[in-house]
């Protein structure tokens, strides 16, 4: 400004003034509100072009341009071109161009100039008005182009042209900007209106006209309406003017003594604020405009709001101030701002003759505001006079009187306060109004203004990681703020915010002086102010401003959850807080209700002090509490005054000098803050009692309601003033407070004298001159005093008493959840808190610690076990009843009728009340109790030191245990009622029960879901009984899979010491609920599902982390007795669960680790051993100092240490070899090991979380999910599945023996169902190729079979089998487990496929082989089939006349047909017939055989059944000789007992023993050892010499060529010399002497299974070779042919006669092997019994013989399994095609029929079409016709030479249809049992499919290994279900005594075995595979679940398995009476529960 313009000002009078600004305020109440960056001008002419704006419509009649468009920006942002509307040139730059184009578009003038990619230029002349400046933005280069952009247009054109700038963001055709221009948005100050989106190319009309339409509603906004060189040359003249007056104004501030010299200058200063505040507020970076600019320059000047000192009442303010000013009453500045700003107040003297002047001018401008709301940013002065201090620090200079400052319009927060003038109800209005637009500029910066109900749900998801070491910008601040809260980072309210762009700054560098270097000059600059301040940007947000923004826009459950947090940081609470809509007060009651709070108060006694601790929810607590306020504006910051008090190391109430604090603090004006001090108990205690104390923030004389709550209930009240004077404002507060009966402290800043009490409890105390610490002392003493009298308490609870406010608890959904709790509070009230538990939750007390206990017990059975087990399960069943009983408590009914009634949000309510009201109601009594235990503690251990003897200790002891119980039972929280529902839905589930009308027990797994979802801790092992309740975990995650489906999870764990910071570390870490409290808290182990968000889902393989928490290991609670079994139980069971297990070391005592490591190595050895690999990290906590990194590695270079040296340890133990830890797991002691420092920063209770601690947790965060993402979890089905296995495996005393992997095996059988189906694949199209190739040998159109051909047409299939392997293996869920068998299962695949090759190559070179052997028969044939035909045709000759008789014609056919075969096979010898019966008699003779016992076995029959003959003690004879050690004086039974061959130490074959099994002695069983059966373990020698020799027998038998060659007696006599050599061969090495009787039945038993294969074979043989047979064959086919002849057909009729009765036989053999394949296919993919596994054949084989209940098929079933499978095949495949699905059986048949007619069809079709198109002959066509059939059917050759006479080929194929359809007739009734007598059928290859698999059987039981692989190593023989080792006649020695026990229970018991007949040295069960290789290839997993199956067949079957093995049930093998309850149908259905659990 010049200085003409400036005394013009300065003349006009205060009255002037006033007018000039009534104006103005008239005038721009009716502009509209200013957008960010837009400077708004008076209206007036448009001083561009001379004329009014026009509206589009109009044109110009002078041809000037109605708009001048430039364009600025990059030029890559537009595509130049004779299309582009809006420029289609490239040349001139800053040349106006009229735009034909534009005019053709709209008609109007429009000028474009352009300016694209001159940014480098600094200046342009403006020679004309500018409507519009374009900047163009390129997509994806958006914000950077957009920021240059700006600053360029700023320097070249000023700061006004930004008020005409229009942002156009160009993009290709294809592309979508949305996403961009939200971000440009966000970044940036763009107004909706002013910016466009246009594809670059600009040709589309609607694009450019509504960018048109969008320049023409900025151009009437904008006044002028251009921007013209004048404004821009006025506009730097204003700037550089203000800046003079603004280094002017800031000398003026420098001192009071020169503002009382200025005071015309305040006027001045004063008339200008008011303008600027008629304006509307200016967004963020608004252009404000003075008054003066204004009447000088017809424009407005800039002036800028930025944060600066600000002026006390009545002061002159700087113009950028003032506008900013809230009021007078300003809150308290940034709640404590920056002591940088002073306060420089003159005197009132001073202003004493402008005060009325600037009031008026305060209430024109108040009612010329159109816009009063502050944006974010603008200057607010918060508790501005609370710093009242110079700028150079000078104290505040005393007032005489009390400065008279109005209230602002402009002030924030001050709803409900009462002014002491008069103020108009539209201010008020205007002033809430404010108020809320601010609220919402704030949130919209915070970008919370969408989220006004977050919930614990929306946070507590695992996002990204929070950057501790970055700036945060501000649309994350709030975010980040929440999370580093939840970490219990107390620098959570210090995070610093970096630029989110050009207009927001937190500070600016210091500016560089260029001036010459003198003496003057240097003094010059370091007293200028004219240092270039940026005003246009932002203050940054308050950082308590982001607190109460967080916490108005949560949820009651988050604010709760931040209020907590908050108060572990030891921060100030919000006690009363305005709410920001309503206005209204209120109190956040809900949001104290989680914290307790612990202190210890010293009591003076007699004695010595005696220190006690109490530990309470605060609500609770009944405290003193001191009230701090300010009357007026003071220079002190009472918040950091407060802080001394408490704790002088720690903000506990955020001040000015607070890192982050700024002038401007919207939401706690009015916020009344509380914080209690918490003694330790220890001298330097500032007080001896814990204090409540109150802050409110503000001036208190305008928050009346929140300082009259705060006077009533304070005990005492501290009040700071500015000064005492009667006239001052606060003088009646003050005069009240003085006359009320309490306690008052009145601090006074302009007062230096000491503390006076002035009456009775009234104190007043100065502060000028003094420090802080010495008022801080002075305020301890005085309060201390004080409160040492009796005073009043306060106590949270009576806040919902006080009217006028408004209690969050009042709202009707907590309401709602507190009376659901209060009911089940009701019930408890009164009770002895040790006694609820007993009362109201029976189950889970002694009922279910009894359960446990016996249960474990059933592990570990003794003496009869399976007697003992049978009673311990009735014990547990009797127990569950009670439980049944007792479960109908109204605590439980009530508890989950609410969980099921009410909605979500009221539910959650409801638990929240709950465990609050229940800790309420136990925190009185277990204090009681807890200090009773301390007191005893402390008796005992006197006693202990003063040796005591007497009987005193141990009754002290005593007592103290019953203490510990009592303390033990008073422990109730929510978790026990979910335990109480957990053991209720465990006894209904073992009982079956149905739901009763008292509790709908089915119902709690799917609310305990509900809440496991929702975030709640679940209790995975009881940690009172030690014991982990399967069924309702695993119901439980049963529900969460429904909810959820089977999300994957990563399962984290955590083990370490009692009280080191498990759970704490947790919490923090992911926000979790896991219960903690100084010493022991968590029991047993909770886990807790943690959810992933979306934002980084995508790294990582799974939807949530499931956290487990554990109790400490070396529990002090539990008995010293059990603590290792304990400890390495919970280790264990954790370490296998988690993917990743943190070891939580708490300090760096080595001794102290070394317990815990051992019990860890050991877990993780264990882990290796059952093939589970999770990892580890270890954790040290309260390490004291974690910087050092020399420390550091020497840290982890003895842990290493001791790592290796407990992993050589707990090699030993569980017998592996480890030499280090590295050999266990794989384990990085760089990485691998985080250090913690100490969780407290000092000494609880007061101290706050320690920031380095919040650090490491982030950190280990990070580091955990970084090795989490290289991990696919688990699914919740698997996670499951380890439950169970780990449980039940730790039950059993080895862990390692005991552990079944049930994941694992589930997953492998399915696998095996793949594998099953693969192979069938591979076998149907290898047998479909078979087919096809025997058909061609037969059709002699192959004689050799190329293994290349066969590879190659199995190569399709083949390779599409292994793209499906592939694709399993790769894709399918369990891959992770899947990989450790993929290598095997692909090369089986390829064994199978190379097998298959070789056997169909094997079968069809056998084909040919018998082709070849009947090539002379073959090459007869056509000679026989000639010879037959002429014969038959003379024959018909010579009867022709007889053609109608019949019976004649058939009587002369067969008197000369037996002379054509005669004749024809004259020189050919016959085959004979087999006749079997001879040639066995004969052979057996001639094996030296008596024919009496050969007629005797055959007449008998008994050698059909020698192999399942139970006692072969009669085929045994005396052993061949008797030992020189013998005496000879065993009985002559005990003697065939004793068979052995010599053995190493020369004892006999059967000595005297100890009796292992627990049977009676050998004197008490004399009777037993004089019968004559033979051991088990002889009688299982014989039955396996018989096995074996059936097997080579039938070996050798099926290898000879048979088919081929015939058969011959030589066959039967080998077989004969091979099993006599054998049986020689058995006796001489297990010196026996078998019976000739024996010998006998043997080899009638091997010719009798032989007999069948070798009939049919040599029927076979017979067939297709003996002539005789052949032509007998043909007889009625000739008959037919000689009877045609006879009728006088043609060649043609005989010729289609002699084809279709070849085809009849063919079709029937080709449909029969096609449909003996589909059968076969249909049956394995759809039969039930044959569409699984080996195991589930097995099921199926076991239930079809307990529907049948047929003993003999359960003996070969035990003995012969692989035999009655077999049968089992056959025996289905008959019902399934002949009765159950003879329907579809049939379908299949005639389907083939059909496709078999339609090639033969097409055949005829195509043979004919040949012959007439050749012109070929009879044999031309035959001999096409057969080769189109040559795949499919066995045709044979076809004899023409008596039919060459055929010329009609038409004809001939009309009479085969003819015939064929009488074919295809008969074929559709074609009999299913036709299969029978051809080469495929679907039993035999369903055999062939299912049987190939493991047969070998359990050494003990003899169960079946159920592996579908029949060669499955490394892996071992294993069977879900065995079975009593008596069924296949297991007996203890020398007793007649069947062994009725599983063998899965003696491997677990204490017994021992003998591994072989001959053994002398018993073996462990526990140690079985020690037993030699047998035994060692076996897997026999201890399980104390027994099938009901074999139960219920011993006793259905006991007599016959008696009389079958000659031995007894009783005694020590008598059956359980609890057996004998199980029937028929139970057996089946255990066997369908024992498939669903594998």
């Amino acid at each position: 400004m010049e200085a003409g313009e400036e005394s013009e000002t300065q003349s006009l009078t205060p009255n002037d003034e006033a007018d000039e600004m009534e104006e103005s305020a008239a005038k721009a109440k009716f502009d509209p509100v200013n957008e960010p960056g837009v400077v708004q001008h008076s209206e007036k002419e448009d001083e561009c072009t001379g004329t009014d704006f026009k509206p589009v419509s109009t044109t110009n009649e002078k041809v000037m341009p109605e708009l001048t468009l430039m364009l600025i920006g990059d030029t890559n942002s537009i595509e130049i071109g004779s299309k582009n509307i809006l420029l289609d040139h490239d040349g001139q730059v800053n040349v106006e161009q009229f735009s034909a184009k534009l005019y053709d578009l709209c008609g109007r003038h429009i000028s474009v100039i352009n300016m694209l990619g001159l940014q480098h230029v600094d200046k342009f002349p403006l020679n004309q008005g500018i409507h519009a400046f374009l900047l163009l933005l390129p997509i994806g280069l958006h914000n950077s182009h957009y920021s240059s952009g700006v600053q360029w247009l700023e320097k070249a054109f000023g700061k006004g042209s930004l008020d005409y700038l229009m942002t156009v963001e160009t993009h290709d055709s294809d592309e979508k900007c949305e996403s961009e221009l939200t971000d440009l948005k966000a970044n940036s100050s763009l107004v909706e209106k002013r910016y466009h989106t246009c594809t670059r190319s600009l040709t589309d009309e609607k694009e450019v006209l509504a960018l048109l339409e969008k320049i023409d509603v900025m151009v009437c906004e904008n006044d002028p309406h251009c921007y013209s060189g004048l404004m821009h040359d006025e506009n730097k003249e204003q700037e550089e003017h203000l800046h003079h007056k603004e280094d002017e104004e800031e000398m003026i501030d420098s001192s009071v003594l020169q503002q009382n010299q200025k005071v015309g200058q305040m006027e001045e200063n004063a008339s200008e604020t008011n303008q600027l505040k008629s304006d509307p507020v200016n967004e963020p970076g608004d252009v404000e405009q003075s008054e003066n600019d204004h009447e000088n320059t017809r424009g407005r000047s800039e002036i800028h709001s930025v944060p600066s000192a600000t002026k006390e009442k009545g002061e002159a303010d700087e113009v950028k101030e003032v506008n900013n000013e809230s009021s007078s009453n300003m809150t308290e500045r940034s709640m404590e701002e920056s002591d940088a700003v002073q306060d420089t107040s003159p005197t009132p003297q001073t202003v004493s003759t402008v005060t009325n002047e600037l009031d008026e001018l305060k209430q024109n401008a108040a009612k010329a505001e159109c816009d009063p709301v502050n944006e974010p940013g603008d200057v607010d002065q918060s508790e501005k006079n609370d710093d009242n201090t110079t700028a150079g620090g000078e104290p505040e200079l005393k007032s005489d009187t009390p400065t008279t400052k109005k209230k602002s319009t402009l002030e924030i927060g001050m709803s409900g306060n009462k002014d002491k003038q008069p103020v108009k109800i539209s201010e008020e209005i205007n002033r809430e109004e404010q108020y809320q637009r601010g609220t919402e500029e704030l949130l919209g910066r915070l970008y919370l203004q969408d989220k006004h109900q977050q919930t614990p749900a929306d946070f507590l998801k695992i996002g990204p990681p929070v950057k501790q070491d970055h700036d945060t910008c501000e649309k994350d601040l709030a975010h980040t703020f929440l999370q580093r809260l939840m970490m219990l980072d107390y620098r959570a309210r210090y995070i610093p915010v970096r630029q989110d762009g050009p207009k927001v700054s937190q500070s600016k560098p210091a500016q560089k002086f260029d001036a010459v270097e003198t003496e003057k000059s240097d003094l010059d600059a370091l007293l200028s102010t004219t240092v270039d301040a940026d005003h246009s940007k932002q203050t940054r947000v308050h950082p308590m401003d982001v607190q109460m923004a967080v916490f108005h826009c949560s949820d009651s459950f988050l604010r709760q959850d931040m209020i907590t947090k908050l108060s572990q940081c030891q921060y100030a609470l919000p006690l009363l807080v305005p709410d920001p809509v309503t206005m209204d007060i209120v109190c956040p009651l809900w949001t104290f209700r989680q914290i307790r709070k612990t202190w210890k108060i010293t009591q003076i006694r007699n004695g010595p002090n005696t220190v006690t601790m109490k530990s309470m929810p605060i609500c609770k607590a009944e405290t003193p509490m001191v009230s701090f306020f300010r009357l007026g504006s003071l220079s002190l910051s009472k918040s950091q005054l407060m802080n001394t008090l408490i704790n002088n190391r720690h903000s506990t109430f955020f001040h000015r000098n607070c890192p982050g604090s700024t002038k401007s603090c919207h939401l706690m004006e009015g916020v009344a803050e509380i914080a209690w001090y918490c003694p330790s108990g220890k001298p330097n205690d500032a007080f001896n009692a814990c204090i409540a104390f109150c802050n409110l923030h503000g001036d208190a004389l305008f928050t009346e309601k929140q300082r009259d709550i705060l006077t009533e209930k304070s005990s005492v009240s501290v009040v700071l003033v500015p000064t005492l004077e009667k006239s001052q404002n606060s003088t009646n507060v003050i005069l009240a407070l003085l006359q009320s009966p309490k306690p008052l402290i009145i601090l006074i800043a302009d007062n230096d004298c000491g503390a006076v009490e002035m009456k009775m409890g009234k104190y007043k105390v100065g502060l000028k001159d003094r420090s802080q610490s010495d008022v801080s002392e002075e305020l301890k003493g005085i309060i201390g005093g004080i409160l040492s009298r009796p005073q009043a308490s306060f106590q949270l609870e009576t806040m919902t008493e006080v009217s006028g406010i408004r209690v969050d608890e009042d709202d009707p959904v907590c309401q709602k959840g507190k009376s659901a709790a209060m009911k089940i509070v009701h019930l408890i009230q009164g009770m002895d808190v040790s006694k609820v538990k007993e009362t109201f939750l029976p189950c889970q007390g002694q009922l279910w610690h009894k359960w446990c206990r016996i249960n474990k017990e059933l592990y570990h059975l003794k003496g009869h076990i399976e007697k003992e087990k049978c009673k311990k399960q009735q014990e547990l069943k009797q127990i569950r009843q009670h439980q049944c009983t007792a479960s109908c408590s109204k605590l439980i009914k009530f508890f989950t009728e609410s969980l099921s009634s009410l909605p979500s949000t009221d539910k959650e309510h409801f638990l929240k009340w709950t465990q609050i009201l229940i800790d309420a109601h136990s925190t009185d009594d277990l204090s009681l109790i807890l200090q009773s235990y301390n007191e005893k503690w402390s008796e005992v251990v006197a006693l202990k030191n003063k040796h005591d003897k007497s009987g005193q200790l141990k009754n002290k002891q005593t007592e103290l245990e019953q203490i510990s119980a009592k303390l033990q039972s008073a422990t109730f929280g929510l978790e026990h009622i979910f335990r109480e529902m957990g053991q209720i839905y465990e006894a209904h589930a073992f009982l079956k029960q149905k739901n009763s009308g008292q509790t709908d027990w089915s119902k709690y797994p799917d609310l305990a879901a509900e809440l496991m979802i929702s975030g709640y801790p679940m209790e995975l092992m009881n940690g009172d009984a030690g014991h982990v309740p399967l069924t309702w975990i695993s119901s439980l995650l049963d529900e969460v899979i429904k909810k959820l489906g089977n999300k994957r999870v990563f399962v984290l764990s955590v083990l370490g010491v009692q009280s080191s910071g498990k759970s704490t570390m947790l919490n923090a870490m992911f926000g979790l609920q896991f219960a903690v409290s100084a010493g022991r808290c968590t029991k047993g182990a909770f886990m807790q599902l943690v959810k992933m968000s979306e934002e980084i889902k995508k790294d990582f393989k799974f939807d949530y982390i499931l956290v487990v928490d554990t109790e400490g290991l070396r529990a002090l609670e539990l008995a010293n007795d059990d603590i290792l079994h304990h400890d390495n139980e919970l280790a264990t069971f954790v370490v296998g669960l988690g993917n990743m297990t943190l070891i939580n070391i708490f300090g760096e005592n080595p001794a102290e680790m070394q317990d815990v490591l051992q019990i860890v190595v050991q877990a993780f050895m264990r882990m290796k051993k059952v093939k589970l690999s999770p990892s580890c990290v270890f954790v040290h906590q309260n390490v004291t100092d974690i910087s050092a990194p020399e420390k550091n590695m020497d840290g982890k270079r003895r842990l290493q240490e001791k790592l290796d040296q407990m992993a050589k340890l707990a090699a030993k133990e569980e017998v592996c070899d480890a030499a280090c830890f590295s050999d266990i797991i794989a384990f990085d002691v760089q990485k691998d090991v985080k250090y913690f420092a100490q969780l407290w920063e000092g000494s609880p209770p007061m101290a706050p979380p320690n920031p380095g601690y919040s650090e490491s947790i982030q950190e280990l965060k990070n580091f955990i999910l970084s090795k989490a993402s290289q991990s696919a979890g688990i699914t919740f089905s698997q996670f499951k599945s380890k439950i169970l296995d780990l449980w039940n495996a730790l039950l059993n005393e080895n862990f390692v023996f005991s552990f079944k992997n049930t994941q694992e095996i589930a997953v492998y059988r399915k696998l095996e169902v793949q594998y099953g189906n693969w192979t069938w694949a591979l076998r149907s199209n290898m047998l479909t190729i078979e087919n096809q190739l025997y058909v061609r040998i037969e059709n002699g159109k192959l004689d050799k079979v190329e293994p290349r051909y066969v590879h190659l047409e199995m190569s399709k299939t083949y390779e599409k089998i292994k793209e499906d392997m592939t694709a399993y293996f790769d894709d399918d869920r369990n891959k992770e487990i899947l990989v450790q068998w993929r290598g095997r299962f692909e090369s089986k695949i390829k064994e199978f496929y190379d097998e298959q090759v070789r056997g169909a190559k094997r079968k069809l070179d056998e084909v040919i082989q018998q082709k070849n052997a009947r090539k002379k028969l073959d090459e007869k044939k056509t000679e026989f089939e000639n010879k037959l035909l002429e014969k038959s045709k003379e024959l018909a000759h010579q009867l022709k006349d007889k053609a109608n008789d019949e019976e004649e014609l058939e009587k002369q056919f067969n008197s000369v047909w037996r002379g054509w075969v005669d004749e024809l096979t004259a020189d050919t010898n016959s085959i004979k017939d087999i006749s079997y019966e001879e040639d066995q008699s004969d052979i057996l003779q001639d094996l030296g055989f008596e024919w009496s016992l050969i007629a005797e076995s055959k007449s008998s029959g008994r050698y059909i059944k020698i192999s399942e003959v139970g006692d072969y003690s009669d085929y045994v004879t005396l052993p061949k000789y008797q030992h020189p050690c013998d005496t000879g004086q065993q009985s002559q039974d005990d003697k065939n007992e004793n068979k052995k061959p010599k053995v190493e130490g020369g004892s006999s074959l059967w000595v005297s023993f100890k009796n292992f099994w627990g049977f009676r002695s050998t004197q008490q069983n004399k009777k037993r050892t004089s019968s004559s059966s033979l051991p088990y373990e002889e009688q299982q020698l014989i039955r396996s010499v018989i096995d074996d020799v059936e097997k080579q027998s039938l070996g050798a038998i099926k290898s000879k060529p048979v088919a081929a060659r015939g058969y011959s007696q030589t066959y039967l006599q080998e077989v004969g010399n091979n099993v006599k050599a054998k049986v020689t061969e058995f006796e001489s090495k297990w010196n026996y002497a078998l019976k000739k009787e024996f010998m006998v039945d043997l080899l009638l038993y091997v010719f009798d299974r032989a007999e069948s294969w070798l009939s049919e074979s040599h029927k076979k043989f017979k067939m297709k070779n003996d002539a005789l047979t052949y032509l007998e064959s043909k007889k009625m086919q000739y008959y037919n042919i000689f009877r045609s002849f006879c009728k006088g057909n043609s060649s043609a009729v005989v010729l289609g006669e002699l084809i279709c009765e070849k085809l009849k036989s063919s079709t029937v053999e080709a449909v029969c092997n096609k449909t003996a394949i589909d059968l076969a296919g249909e049956m394995k993919c759809n039969f039930p019994a044959f569409s699984g596994n080996r195991l589930n054949l097995e099921k199926h084989v076991l239930k079809s013989l307990a529907e049948t209940e047929d003993f003999d098929g359960f003996l070969t079933y035990i003995q012969h399994p692989k035999t009655q499978v077999k049968t089992f095949i056959k025996e289905e495949v008959t019902k399934y095609i002949f009765t159950k699905n003879k329907a579809k059986a049939n379908e299949i048949l005639k389907k083939n029929v059909e496709d078999i007619n339609k090639l033969v069809i097409q055949a005829l079709f195509t043979a004919t079409e040949k012959a007439n198109t050749w012109g070929g002959n009879t044999d031309m066509w035959v001999e096409e016709f057969s080769s189109l059939l040559k795949d499919e059917l066995t045709f044979g050759t076809i004899c023409c030479q008596n039919l060459h006479d055929i010329n009609n080929f038409d004809f001939l194929k009309e009479e085969i249809n003819k015939g064929l359809e009488s074919i295809m007739e008969e074929m559709s009734n074609l009999s299913l049992d036709k299969m029978k007598e051809f080469r495929l059928k679907p039993d035999q290859i369903l055999i062939d499919q299912l049987c190939k698999c493991c047969w070998v059987t359990c050494p003990f039981c003899a169960a079946v290994c159920t592996n579908t692989l029949e060669d499955h190593s490394p892996d071992k023989h294993n069977v879900p279900f065995h079975r009593p080792c008596g069924i296949q006649g297991w007996h203890g020695r020398k007793t007649d005594e069947l062994v009725i026990d599983f063998c899965t229970t003696l491997v677990a018991s204490d017994r021992c075995f003998y591994p072989h007949h001959y053994s002398n040295k018993t073996t462990p069960y526990k140690q079985y595979q020690t037993a030699g290789e047998k035994y060692a290839t076996w897997e026999i997993t201890p399980d104390a679940s027994k099938l009901t199956y074999w139960k219920w067949f011993v006793c259905r079957f006991q007599k016959q398995l008696e009389d079958h093995y000659n031995l007894k049930f009783h005694r020590s093998g008598e059956i359980p009476r609890e057996w004998r309850i199980h029937s028929n149908q139970d057996a089946i259905e255990s066997l369908d529960e024992m498939y669903n659990q594998q």
